[in-house]
């Protein structure tokens, strides 16, 4: 290209110079143009779908209503995005008020309708939303008294027929708790805009994706609650099973968690992260308890003790912080609800250590267990850790900056669209540890049950044998007798033994307790009395020979017994081991006290002599008869006791008596009644209770 002339080349440098200074040096009297704030959000080809309100919003801290104005100049306010909180975008541990505003031009597609919404995702913790000055909706309850909701839920607004203004959006963040993040408050991400049948049809379709990745939750936590039952009604019918009760107790706080804060149910912040505090502390102090019976170490009084006392401070450290966390949103009380939450923080962290002692402890007794505990035992372990942990290093991160819980908590793999993090995958494997547990257990309580009714069984025929079916007559009296257990097989004995010369031993007694170890002493008392009789007819030399061999045979109980020596001519000779005595038609025979069967190799027996005339009526019975007890706590007494005997029952009113007053132990009672010369005597037995 060839160059200018000379003479034209001036003029074209004048002509570029006056144009560049135009350019930046105003008009003469023309206002220079003021400071802008992000461009006007155009919202075009608005219809069926929703849109994204992304991009720089302004942002300012502080409260002030006017900010809600369309007309305010917002150019000095910061930016922000509203798909992540104010504390991760330059603001970190801010509380309390911060101001949302975007001015938003919606120009709509063909079809589109004028009927305009927005729906509003999670935003921490309360907001209010106006549109062109005017409030369109809020979301809980603002200071003095805030109250705000536990879980964020996505909520419409509706925005009228107005396409053009300023969206300004109120938002109060609570203070932070000793375990909260400083990365919060405000926005937690981008609110959309759309028709309203829009915004309702994008809202349905997030609450089903939301139903979809929590399916595995749900059916997690119904099997927990399976198990809770299951074993609530298995130690309901034994309670000693103390290891059912541990187990249920644990399985059943899943479902309340999971009522308070998995459900999405309107429950304000205050009322549902109190009430977690004290499930957690359940859950927690459950899993220390199922620890101690799995690893059977509950018959350690130390650990037992140290368990029992770490529960305790715990249960009031925890208890205490979920009535501080209750009080959360009273702004007058703030610096003294956070001091208090971090001391009571410091005093219930340490304690979730617990499990690693008593693991710790199994582990240096090395006791051999069933595979079912073990892993119950190693699952509950490894599930509480990973809470502790993740609880542990969350606590005040805002100064620590740990990242170690977000890491815990991270999605380790999908499972049809359900996210699986580390929590999740324990209490899985936990829950299955369980089923397999209560399984293996359900199958070992039924063969021990088997096993229990057939030593039950035995035991009733052996009871049967050793309780006369059929009653000896005895020369001069008539005999009836009624015997009834408290349980199917009682301690309560009896034995009526013909002896050379024509007299008669009448034997009955009473073996502390109940049930098959009762039913095992009576055997060997029986089988000793009549290896006795014949060699020591004497009832007191019978108690001393019976007391020898007895001692130290029942296994820490003893047994009280009467001994009668009867003739036919109605003498009677009669010795006690603490057994009650005896009644002579409406009095009660005196007896010299003496202490009962197998207590003392030392104790001498004394016996006492008395003749009975035609007509006496002998009522010999043990304490079930005199211990009845109705249903306000009365016993039977003494007094009633006199009146019956008086009246000269016979053995099956005076048991079914007793048993219709209120029965609480084995009732045994022995009639004889001296017949007048030439009367044949009669033995009855009025009650057969043993027999099928």
């Amino acid at each position: 290209m060839g160059m200018l002339p000379r003479r034209q080349l001036f003029p074209c440098l004048t002509i570029v110079v006056l144009a560049a200074l135009c350019r930046i040096l105003p008009a003469e009297g023309a206002e220079q143009a003021p400071k802008q704030g992000p461009p006007n959000l155009v919202v075009r080809g608005l219809g069926v779908p929703t849109l994204d309100l992304g991009g720089p919003w302004q942002f300012q801290l502080g409260d002030n209503p006017a900010w809600a104005d369309p007309r305010l100049d917002d150019s000095g306010w910061k930016q922000i995005t509203t798909d992540q909180p104010w504390g991760a975008q330059g603001f970190p541990s801010v509380t309390g008020y911060g101001w949302y505003r975007r001015h938003i031009t919606v120009v709509e597609a063909p079809g589109g309708t004028l009927d305009l919404a927005l729906m509003f995702p999670a935003v921490d913790d309360l907001y209010a939303v106006y549109w062109n000055g005017k409030l369109i909706g809020e979301n809980g309850k603002f200071p003095p008294i805030a109250s705000w909701y536990l879980i964020q839920v996505p909520s419409e607004f509706n925005l009228g027929s107005e396409r053009d203004g300023v969206l300004a959006v109120r938002v109060w963040k609570a203070p932070l708790s000793s375990g909260d993040a400083a990365e919060l408050g405000g926005f937690e991400a981008t609110p959309k805009i759309g028709s309203a049948e829009a915004v309702a049809t994008f809202h349905k379709a997030a609450d089903y994706d939301w139903l979809h990745s929590h399916q595995f939750n749900f059916g997690l936590t119904s099997l927990y609650l399976l198990v809770a039952v299951v074993c609530l009604l298995a130690w309901l019918r034994d309670r000693n099973q103390w290891l059912l009760f541990w187990l249920s107790l644990y399985a059943f706080t899943p479902l309340v968690r999971l009522i308070l804060a998995g459900l999405r149910l309107p429950f304000s912040f205050a009322m549902a992260e109190g009430l977690l505090q004290f499930v957690i502390m359940l859950q927690d102090i459950s899993l220390w308890f199922l620890l101690l019976w799995l690893l059977e170490l509950q018959d350690s009084p130390r650990l037992r003790r140290f368990t029992r006392i770490g529960a305790t401070v715990f249960a009031i450290a925890f208890s205490l912080d979920g009535l501080v966390v209750m009080a959360w949103g009273i702004q007058s009380w703030e610096q003294p609800l956070q001091i208090a939450d971090a001391v009571l923080t410091a005093i219930f962290t340490p304690l979730e250590a617990i499990p690693l002692v008593i693991v710790a402890a199994a582990f240096i007794r090395r006791k051999r267990l069933e595979l079912s505990r073990v892993l119950v035992a190693i699952m509950g372990f490894l599930a509480e850790m990973t809470y502790v942990l993740q609880n542990l290093v969350g606590q005040f991160k805002r100064f620590t900056h740990w990242t170690l819980d977000d890491k815990i908590g991270k999605t380790l793999f999908t499972l049809n669209g359900n996210p699986i993090n580390t929590r999740t995958l324990t209490s899985t494997l936990l829950l299955l540890a369980i089923i397999y547990a209560v399984a293996r257990y359900s199958i070992e309580e039924r063969r021990r049950r088997t096993l229990l009714e057939q030593e039950f069984k035995n035991a009733r025929e052996l009871q049967q044998v050793l309780i006369p079916e059929t009653l000896p007559t005895v020369p001069g009296f008539t005999v009836t007798s009624a015997y009834r257990p408290a349980q199917q097989v009682g301690g309560d004995f009896f034995q009526i033994i013909s002896l050379e010369g024509g007299s008669t031993l009448v034997v009955l007694g009473d073996v502390s307790g109940k049930g098959l170890k009762a039913a095992m002493a009576v055997s060997l008392i029986v089988g000793a009395v009549r290896a006795l009789a014949d060699d020591y007819p004497a009832p007191a030399q019978l108690l001393t020979q019976l007391n020898r061999r007895l001692h130290g045979r029942l296994q820490g109980g003893f047994a009280t017994c009467l001994i009668l020596q009867l003739g036919s001519d109605g003498a009677c000779v009669l010795a006690s081991a603490g057994h009650p005595a005896p009644y002579l038609n409406d009095r009660e025979i005196d007896l010299p006290g003496a202490l009962p069967l197998g207590v003392s190799t030392n104790t001498a027996y004394l016996q006492s002599e008395l003749t009975l005339r035609a007509g006496d009526h002998f009522a010999l019975y043990t304490d079930g008869l005199l211990e009845a007890r109705n249903h306000t706590g009365e016993l039977y007494g003494f007094a009633r006791l006199e009146d019956l005997f008086a009246a000269r029952t016979n053995a099956a009113d005076a048991t079914e008596a007793a048993v219709n007053f209120g029965q609480n132990d084995d009732i045994t009672v022995l009639t004889l009644t001296r017949v007048s010369g030439g009367e044949e005597p009669v033995a009855l037995d009025l009650s057969p209770s043993l027999r099928e």
